[in-house]
């Protein structure tokens, strides 16, 4: 099948547990990207769940033309690649969907509803059509999560939610473009899940004990003659 005969090209992200994967095909069957977080919850695409079948995957996000594979911090992508290779030829080769049917239907964030406000329906134009294709040029997207009190509430996702640059992309990027062209947009704040909030609290109260216990750089030892 000629299929077999994939180019597939690999494109770094600004996150170095990231790789961006090319196909030359379509992948998502619409303009939306569709992430993965855990081998359970790829059991609605035939594409994620056969990647995440290889070791040290941590997560998939399928966007229109594009792949991005984030790994565990310690797998090596040097191990990883061959076998990521093999897995999307041998997607394409099956002519199996990327998406079931199930996962077909999940909404878009940014589809504008009668309920929306004139604000809310100006910040959803500007992700769709100037913010989203940066990001995923990275290989990464974002979510809309809400706006409340001048505040935009984000999810980022793909390589661009664990990237040591995530903040910088959220403030020096996304909220001065939203600010200048949605004044009632005072600022751009980062969503969690339930779960990665947990991790970033416990992650806190450990950062904050090590330090508790760290000795002071003031103390002297005493040495007895």
């Amino acid at each position: 099948m000629q299929l077999r005969r994939l180019f597939i090209q690999t494109d770094a992200t600004p996150n170095i547990h990231s790789l961006k994967f090319r196909p030359g095909v379509a992948v998502a069957p619409t303009s939306s990207t569709h992430e993965f977080m855990t081998a359970r919850a790829a059991m609605t695409s035939p594409l994620a769940k056969r990647i995440f079948r290889i070791e040290g995957v941590k997560g998939v996000l399928l966007g229109p033309d594009f792949i991005t594979v984030t790994k565990e911090e310690d797998a090596e992508w040097q191990l990883m690649k061959p076998d990521l290779y093999a897995s999307i030829m041998d997607h394409y080769s099956s002519g199996q969907p990327v998406l079931s049917e199930d996962g077909k239907g999940l909404p878009a964030d940014t589809l504008i509803t009668e309920e929306d406000s004139e604000v809310v329906a100006m910040i959803k134009e500007m992700l769709d059509t100037r913010i989203r294709p940066t990001i995923q040029d990275d290989g990464g997207d974002v979510e809309f999560m809400g706006f409340e009190n001048g505040v935009v509430k984000l999810k980022l996702k793909g390589a661009c939610r664990t990237c040591d640059s995530s903040v910088v992309t959220l403030k020096n990027g996304i909220e001065n473009m939203l600010m200048h062209y949605v004044p009632e947009v005072t600022a751009v704040e980062q969503a969690f899940d339930e779960m990665e909030a947990i991790s970033n609290d416990e992650f806190k109260k450990l950062e904050a004990s090590l330090k508790a216990e760290e000795p002071s750089s003031g103390s002297a030892t005493e040495v007895t003659k």
